[in-house]
């Protein structure tokens, strides 16, 4: 049995990870001034947040066609490939995944099971790579799926956004209505809730207060974990500010692992730049 492992272009993994485990990444189209550019290689995302800077219309996102799914799932069948995994962003960011769910009746030589990640970033990321490791190590797709999902429950994650204009417009912010009233005074700290939905969890008044919730409710969360977890610090083009916020992270506790990762072009979109979180996993290295 040969497994291929799909993915799209908001896991956020590094080029050198994607090709050294055979992982296809499907483009997700971002909108700007009406112009449609995949994002990762139409786009970079320091021409997204140049171009976010400048332009006084909003951005918006699309999704990759089911044609162009087909012909890829196609193409993995006639190179040999009798199973794709297709790991994508959680069902209640995009309707991606749930348009995906009848394709394996139009691709007859191959089979395609749609997987929801139920988050995105680097986080779906890791998700994407575990998948990718134990394809290419021979385990099974029972085994893989098992898998995928003990560490689906594993993820979360906390972001510190500067406005919610974009994700309140374009639906994405499930409790909108309460956190409306004087949002631009507020630094909101967002989350997925346990439907998997972005919520907004508190109302904070300043940067430096919503920085101190986040890294209260994260020491939380390692207090009751009782397995080994990878932290990432997750940034919209605001690295210096990731690498200060990791290394006091670090320093505070010396046996996670922490890295740095990023909110591209998609992503950004709806978060805006500047936004930053912390989003967390079980480390399968340790």
């Amino acid at each position: 049995m040969r497994i291929a492992v799909v993915t799209d272009s908001t896991a956020y993994l590094p080029q050198q990870l994607i090709k050294e485990n055979n992982i296809t990444v499907v483009p997700i189209p971002v909108i700007l001034d009406g112009k449609t550019y995949d994002e990762g290689t139409q786009i970079s995302t320091s021409e997204f947040y140049t171009w976010l800077r400048q332009s006084e219309t909003l951005p918006s996102t699309t999704q990759p066609s089911i044609g162009e799914m087909v012909k890829l799932y196609r193409k993995l069948g006639d190179q040999g490939y009798d199973t794709v995994i297709s790991i994508h962003l959680s069902s209640t960011i995009s309707g991606f995944l749930s348009n995906l769910r009848n394709v394996d009746d139009l691709v007859p030589n191959t089979h395609v099971i749609p997987y929801d990640s139920q988050i995105t970033v680097i986080l779906m990321g890791e998700m994407v790579l575990t998948a990718a490791k134990m394809a290419k190590s021979g385990k099974t797709v029972d085994e893989i799926l098992a898998r995928l999902d003990a560490l689906r429950e594993t993820t979360d994650e906390y972001f510190i956004v500067n406005d919610l204009q974009n994700l309140v417009k374009g639906g994405r912010l499930s409790n909108a209505s309460a956190f409306l009233g004087g949002m631009l005074r507020i630094k909101p700290i967002l989350t997925f809730d346990d439907e998997h939905k972005i919520v907004a969890f508190e109302k904070i008044r300043s940067l430096k207060k919503a920085y101190s919730r986040v890294e209260e409710l994260f020491d939380q969360a390692v207090k009751t974990t009782d397995y080994p977890i990878h932290a990432f610090i997750i940034h919209a083009n605001d690295e210096a500010a990731a690498i200060t916020w990791r290394d006091e992270l670090q320093a505070k506790y010396p046996k996670i692992k922490f890295d740095i990762s990023y909110f591209g072009p998609v992503i950004g979109t709806h978060l805006g730049e500047k936004a930053i979180a912390i989003g967390w996993i079980k480390d399968e290295q340790v």
